[in-house]
């Protein structure tokens, strides 16, 4: 199966680069995470909580900075193709992929040998990204509910109330690390289960030649090479 271009357009560097702040944060997180729930490293306890605490509010601001420029800054709705809309606009039901749920959820259950072509994101993808700002903040604020500063705030001591007290926000906090920690075990394998040109054009700007799309007619048109001879 040919595969749709993978330009520039898809990812705007200023996307990019929340990208990279997203995964050396989550990494880092995932880190110290564990060594403050197991603290194997005994002098290492207090450089751990000081980098998680300030990756977290990283975390947290940058998924605020890149919502917010979702609204402002235009990326290409479909892979293979230039044209750009409001970003924003990628996240929600487009007409390239309003009908290929069942498509990608075959493909992703291994039902499927090829999955649709069209927008950017396919559906199951759409809705995991819709829920990763969510699950950041959920997360921040656990955080913030369990880190001494600002645990006995009014905000915080009424969600650890809620949850039946602080061990139980340290349970819900620990855990939800885990949903992070698939996440992003499946993000990669998706994003690469095809080839990794998809990676090297997030992270390093890289282009890959393939099908051309329109997104006005909704229909492949042609195939661009990048006038490098390759083949998608």
């Amino acid at each position: 199966m040919a595969h749709l271009a993978h330009y520039r357009e898809a990812h705007p560097m200023p996307f990019v680069i929340t990208h990279w702040i997203n995964l050396v944060a989550m990494i880092l997180l995932i880190i110290t995470g564990f060594s403050i729930h197991f603290p194997f490293w005994g002098g290492f306890m207090g450089i751990a909580r000081g980098v998680h605490v300030f990756l977290g509010f990283v975390l947290f601001i940058n998924c605020i900075v890149r919502v917010i420029m979702a609204f402002f800054v235009k990326s290409a709705p479909d892979g293979g193709t230039r044209y750009q809309v409001t970003d924003y606009k990628t996240w929600l039901p487009q007409a390239d992929n309003r009908h290929q749920l069942g498509a990608w959820i075959r493909y992703y259950l291994f039902f499927k040998k090829d999955h649709p072509l069209g927008a950017k994101l396919g559906v199951p993808q759409k809705i995991s990204y819709l829920a990763i700002p969510i699950l950041i903040i959920v997360m921040f604020y656990t955080g913030l509910a369990l880190w001494a500063p600002t645990m006995n705030w009014a905000f915080f001591a009424a969600g650890t109330d809620l949850v039946g007290g602080l061990m139980s926000m340290r349970i819900i906090h620990y855990f939800m690390m885990y949903i992070f920690i698939c996440f992003m075990l499946i993000h990669i394998y998706l994003a690469n289960i095809e080839g990794i040109s998809p990676t090297l054009l997030m992270f390093f700007w890289k282009e890959h030649g393939g099908l051309v799309y329109d997104p006005e007619k909704h229909t492949i048109v042609g195939e661009d090479d990048l006038k490098h001879g390759e083949k998608a």
